[in-house]
Formats: structure tokens, C-alpha cells, sequence
């Protein structure tokens, strides 16, 4: 007879007591009044621990006889990215875009030098700047013009010094969407999000600027791509698909011909669609043989355009995409990046439109490593649906109670558009405002 029935056992445990490779089921107090996105998760670092014992007095844990411990990416992914713990965990970094992380390395560690509201205008100029120069690549090879690569650094370099003040500024501006200019404006957002990426990371500067400069070139290959195939609203034939595929071998061309060092760059355009189990194209690459940097792009590329409206779909919520991700780790994805890739967005991304469990509605100004259930939010509309009219921004770290006493908590996240509130109207009326952060440097 194979394999053996075991009853499955629950046991209270003072936090105190836990220990690595403990499976929590529960908590002494509902899940939405912590910082874990999990509903249940495996113990697997000292952090998780520290964090346990800081906001809560016991859990629940469950155990088996005679069974070895399943690892913990396989036994959390039945529960989804809702299940999914913020372990305060990150990837090492690589030096280089071919290379895989492996020995530990120092990291840098990044804050936000300035405000949301005090760097958003300045962020507002270098995306629109980013806007005109994607568009105009994406344009000038269309009818084979040189790729102006001098402008195109002078942008992403610009845009990560954005980044490095204040990630959350630029990574709003992210949320605003134009359907009808997708693939220029979703280089610039593949661009900003992998910079961002790369800041959570630990990247030094200068990677950060290389893997920018990689997110906003990933595509140059789709400028080979006849606009009936790249914009049509249904069904792609199985040719239309295949010539779509050779999207990634164009772009290997492209930046090849440029006669300039832009190796990552190469690396990406032509790697990007890869997967890790060995079954991306166009050349079907084992994980070990993917190019790192290619790894990250893959994962930015879907969240930016799984969250995009396109000719043939509707945009998802943030959420939804995670959800997406988190649920190909492993195959599509590399496990550790799309983990570390969650963590960075959270579940309320800059940007986000979020109803309260009360039915205020605000947009969401500022999210924080520590915090991500937790973030600073603009609130726009009241109980009734009317505008709020002055300013009121709630940072939910705080636990701000409403007018009934009661602690302010999001409920959900809701399309752009909902209940009349447009982002983009509210960075253009700058209303986005937050108490401004002290100029610190980088530690």
C-alpha cells in the first residue's frame, strides 16, 4: 500500500516558541489587522519570526506525523498572493544583466529622500519627457531611423534619479493609462517599474540605469510588427502569433545594428519572453541560461501589461496581476524575483483607487516596505459619494478612526474611473499632496 494516511494536528503556540519550518494557520487576531498578506504560511527566516512575535501574543500552528516538511513556495501557493507573506527578505543582486545572483553581496539600502506631493511634479515632467522619447523611438525606427540612444539614456537616467528620491511618485504615474498609445507608454512603464525594481533590489545606481534603459528598449522589436497584427482587437491566427513572437528577434537586431555596448540591452530584447521552465521563446532557455536582468524584465512586462487596457482586453486590477504572477512562480517566473517583485508593488500600489470598509474612497499617495496593507491615502470621495473638498490624507500606519470611532481599513481596490475618479484629474489639479519627508541621504 502506498503512501500512508496522517491526521493533521493543531496546536497553540506562544510566539515566543516558534521556530523555522513551523506551519501558522492562525493568528490570535484577524489577518487584516496585521502587516502579513498570508492567511496561512510556512515559517522560513528569523524575520518572519521577529515579525510574528511583534503583532501577536500566539498562533495557531498545524503538523503532521511522520511527514517531512513541504517547502514553503509549494505549500503557500495553493493560497494565492492574498496567502502570500511579506518577508522583508530580497533577492541578491548580479552585476551583471547574464549573470544569475548567487554569493551574498552588500545591498544598498535606499529611502525615500523627499515627499510624494514634493517630488510629483518634477516626476510629472520627466515621465511626459519619457512619453515623447519613447514615442519617438518606437516612431523614428518604424521608418528606420537610428535609434537616438544619447536621448533615450538621458531620459531613463533622469527618471531613475526621480526614482531614487521618491519611488512612489513616479510608480503612480505608472497607473495613468492611454490605450491608444500603449506600446510607447508601456516601455516607459516597464522602464520606471524595473527601476523601482532595482531600488528594491539593492542595485547600485548604475544597474538601476542599465536595467531602465533595458525596460524601455525590451520592445524596439514590435516596430517590425505590422500594425494590423500588433493592434488587432481579436484572436491572433497561429501566424499572426508567430510573427508577433519574432518580436523578440527584431529587437535583438535593432539594438545589435546601433554599433553601440548595449549588451543587456540585447540580452532582454531578445530573452524577455523566456520562462523558466524551459518553454518561453524564441529560443526555449532553461532558467540558468536566462540572462538575469531578462528575468526581471519578464516579470515588470506582465504586471505593466496585465494592468493595461489593450485593443482586445480590458485592464486588470493590481491585484489580479499579482495574482497572475504569483501563480507562475516557478514555471514562467523565477520564484525569488516574482516573490521580491510582490513584495515591492503590495497589495495597494501608488496610484490605487481603494474603497473603505466604510465607503470612503481615496487614492493611494504612498505605500511602505513594512506597511503594505498600510498605506498613505488621499481621500476623495465621503460616505455619501460627494468630493471631499479639502485636503485629507490618512497614513493608515497611524490606525486614523472616522467619524464613528471606527479604525480606518481598505475593503478593496477599484478600476480607474469608478465612482467619477480619474487619477490622471487629480495629478493634473494637484491635488496629490502629502506632508513633505526630510532630505536625508542614502544610506
Amino acid at each position: 500500500m502506498r503512501g500512508t494516511y496522517v491526521e493533521l494536528i493543531e496546536t497553540q503556540v506562544d510566539v515566543a516558541d516558534l521556530e523555522i519550518g513551523m506551519h501558522v494557520i492562525r493568528l490570535d487576531r484577524p489577518w487584516e489587522d496585521t502587516d502579513f498578506l498570508v492567511q496561512g504560511f510556512i515559517i522560513n527566516d528569523i524575520t518572519e519570526i521577529h515579525a510574528l512575535r511583534r503583532q501577536c501574543e500566539f498562533v495557531v500552528i498545524e503538523g503532521v506525523a511522520e511527514r517531512k516538511r513541504q517547502p514553503a513556495d509549494k505549500a503557500t501557493n495553493r493560497r494565492g498572493v492574498a496567502g502570500f507573506f511579506k518577508s522583508k527578505q530580497k533577492p541578491e543582486r548580479a552585476l551583471k544583466s547574464g549573470a544569475a545572483p548567487s554569493s551574498p553581496r552588500k545591498r544598498v539600502s535606499y529611502i525615500n529622500k523627499v515627499s510624494v506631493g514634493r517630488e510629483l511634479q518634477t516626476a510629472t515632467m520627466r515621465f511626459e519627457d519619457a512619453q515623447l522619447t519613447a514615442k519617438s523611438i518606437m516612431s523614428g525606427l518604424r521608418v528606420s531611423r537610428t535609434l537616438d540612444l544619447n536621448n533615450a539614456r538621458k531620459v531613463v537616467n533622469s527618471c531613475v534619479e526621480s526614482v531614487l528620491r521618491n519611488d512612489n511618485a513616479l510608480m503612480l504615474l505608472t497607473k495613468i493609462k492611454n490605450q491608444d498609445e500603449y506600446t510607447a507608454e508601456h516601455c516607459i512603464n516597464v522602464s520606471i517599474l524595473a527601476a523601482a525594481f532595482g531600488k528594491s533590489l539593492g542595485m547600485i545606481k548604475g544597474e538601476i540605469q542599465n536595467l531602465a534603459l533595458c525596460g524601455l528598449l525590451h520592445d524596439v522589436g514590435k516596430t517590425r510588427i505590422p500594425n494590423e497584427v500588433l493592434n488587432k482587437p481579436g484572436r491572433l491566427t497561429d501566424d499572426e502569433f508567430a510573427l508577433m513572437r519574432n518580436h523578440a528577434v527584431h529587437g535583438r537586431t535593432i539594438l545589435m545594428s546601433t554599433g553601440a555596448s548595449l549588451q543587456s540591452a540585447v540580452d532582454v530584447a531578445f530573452s524577455h519572453h523566456e520562462r523558466v521552465d524551459g518553454k518561453g521563446y524564441p529560443r526555449g532557455l532553461q532558467a540558468e541560461n536566462i540572462p538575469y536582468f531578462a528575468k526581471i524584465i519578464a516579470l515588470v512586462d506582465t504586471y505593466d501589461a496585465i494592468t493595461s487596457t489593450r485593443v482586445y482586453k480590458k485592464a486588470m486590477a493590481s491585484m489580479q496581476a499579482l495574482e497572475i504572477i504569483y501563480n507562475n512562480r516557478g514555471t514562467q517566473f523565477d520564484t525569488e524575483l516574482a516573490d521580491a517583485f510582490i513584495r515591492m508593488v503590495g497589495i495597494y500600489p501608488p496610484g490605487s483607487i481603494v474603497e473603505m470598509r466604510n465607503g470612503e474612497v481615496g487614492i493611494v499617495v504612498e505605500s511602505y516596505e513594512d506597511h503594505r496593507l498600510k498605506p498613505k491615502v488621499l481621500m476623495v470621495r465621503d460616505v455619501n459619494g460627494s468630493s471631499i473638498s479639502t485636503s485629507k490624507v490618512l497614513d493608515l500606519r497611524e490606525s486614523p478612526v472616522d467619524d464613528s470611532g471606527r479604525v480606518y481599513q481598505i475593503s478593496k481596490e477599484v478600476p480607474d474611473g469608478t465612482y467619477g475618479i480619474i487619477l490622471q484629474d487629480y495629478v493634473k489639479n494637484g491635488s496629490i499632496i502629502t506632508a513633505p519627508l526630510p532630505l536625508l541621504d542614502s544610506e
